[in-house]
């Protein structure tokens, strides 16, 4: 059923234009970006960007990476109140796009400044590069968020053990 929902709005077959469907827009890229190059995990590190995102637009955004699979979101194990997002593999694959767009703007804007930790491409050093940071995005987004899960789980069995003795 969800698979024909997604089929009746997209707007052709077109692989970019379906990747555009996925991504959105220049909000959700940026959040990406900060996601992949910073330490930067909550709602309110996300919202202190450089860009100054409205709230309204960074609460959207990520509910809609969520949906399409590019992030997701855990509580915080040291504030229950706050959300922590962490990309998924699927957001992990998005890096050689978002450095390469860096480098073009780079490249075609005088005054366009790279990330902190940007990473460059070349074609000698490209697969090496994207392995091994693809490695490091992996251990702190997707092995994180599950090492959370894990120990909510054990949580949540310790407090049910309790509550059935």
């Amino acid at each position: 059923m969800k698979q024909k929902e997604e089929e009746l709005c997209r707007r052709s077959a077109c692989a970019i234009s379906m990747a555009l469907e996925n991504i959105g827009d220049k909000w959700s890229l940026l959040i990406l970006r900060d996601l992949m190059f910073t330490d930067k995990r909550t709602y309110g590190e996300l919202q202190s960007s450089d860009e100054k995102i409205a709230t309204n637009i960074l609460a959207a955004r990520l509910l809609s990476l969520e949906a399409n699979g590019l992030i997701r979101k855990a509580i915080d194990p040291s504030n229950r109140r706050r959300s922590l997002y962490f990309l998924t593999e699927k957001g992990i694959d998005l890096l050689p796009v978002i450095i390469e767009l860096r480098q073009w703007a780079e490249k075609h804007n005088d005054d366009a400044e790279g990330y902190t930790h940007a990473l460059k491409l070349t074609d000698k050093n490209r697969r090496e590069i994207l392995t091994s940071y693809k490695k490091k995005l992996k251990a702190m987004h997707c092995d994180k968020y599950q090492n959370l899960m894990v120990n909510k789980i054990k949580k949540s069995r310790r407090i049910f053990g309790t509550l059935k003795n």
